[in-house]
């Protein structure tokens, strides 16, 4: 499969960019200490979701989130250059210092949740990257229909999950993945020409762990190859590949032909 030059950068790590000491606009935001540029929020305001503040936050503030485009490079930095110039690409000392400190992963992860509800999703499990739909009153058709329509998003996601990576929050990119491949499987949601291309070619790629990133990409071909193979991937399935990592450290499900074929075996065995 091609690999977009950003991708393999990201793969190898940025082996052209070096570390500038001088530049900390990154980790000064996640600790609350600078306000983005050109929104002029701090990460807690952003995130904010009492009364008092209403008009700051942004939790399902799905028109700002849409229309601005200023704050994906503040939310979800990393070793590239974005469209917003008042920005600084992630340097290498603040993924040291921001990984180091709970507090900016749990703000990281907080701008996760507050994207998931904007594509019409929700966190179920910080531990495992479970994702499902949003619950109610949330509408999650229409979070997906914006998504569908919306393709500059597709964009944001292929930042969102490479930010995750460096904040060794990677294990949420597997979760965000296996969704939406069982939407697009099982429920034929999120299942156009562009998502599927986006997902194929960037997102499937924003993985450094070889082995997920090769164990997903012949998932995805497997669901694409459906129509011959009338291979279904299930909500039961996406759960049992995260439950069979959480014990063993590896995605896996079972594969079902064989256990079709076992199930068949067992009843002639019986009658």
């Amino acid at each position: 499969m091609y690999t977009p030059r950003d991708i393999q950068e990201f793969l190898d790590d940025y082996p052209d960019v070096t570390d500038d000491p001088s530049c900390t606009a990154n980790l000064k935001f996640y600790s609350n200490n600078l306000r983005c540029r050109p929104d002029n929020r701090t990460i807690e305001e952003i995130h904010e979701k009492s009364e008092r503040l209403m008009p700051l936050w942004w939790f399902g503030e799905y028109g700002k989130l849409e229309a601005k485009h200023g704050y994906i490079q503040w939310l979800f930095p990393i070793r590239e250059y974005g469209m917003n110039y008042e920005s600084q690409p992630l340097q290498a000392h603040e993924i040291d210092a921001m990984k180091a400190d709970p507090v900016v992963i749990q703000r990281v992860t907080e701008s996760y949740k507050l994207m998931l509800d904007f594509y019409g999703m929700h966190l179920v499990s910080e531990e495992t990257g479970l994702v499902g739909r949003a619950l109610p009153p949330r509408n999650y058709a229409a979070r997906y229909y914006n998504l569908v329509r919306s393709s500059h998003n597709y964009l944001r996601i292929s930042r969102i999950l490479k930010c995750l990576s460096e904040m060794e929050l990677e294990r949420l990119n597997a979760g965000f993945l296996l969704h939406v491949l069982n939407e697009q499987s099982e429920e034929n949601e999120l299942n156009t020409r562009g998502i599927c291309n986006s997902m194929d070619t960037w997102w499937a790629n924003c993985l450094r762990n070889k082995e997920e990133r090769t164990w997903i990409g012949a998932l995805i071909r497997r669901v694409r190859s459906a129509d011959e193979n009338g291979f279904i991937f299930t909500r039961e399935d996406y759960e049992e590949a995260l439950r069979t990592r959480a014990e063993t450290g590896q995605l896996g499900i079972r594969d079902k032909k064989e256990t079709n074929d076992s199930q068949t075996s067992n009843e002639e065995a019986s009658t």
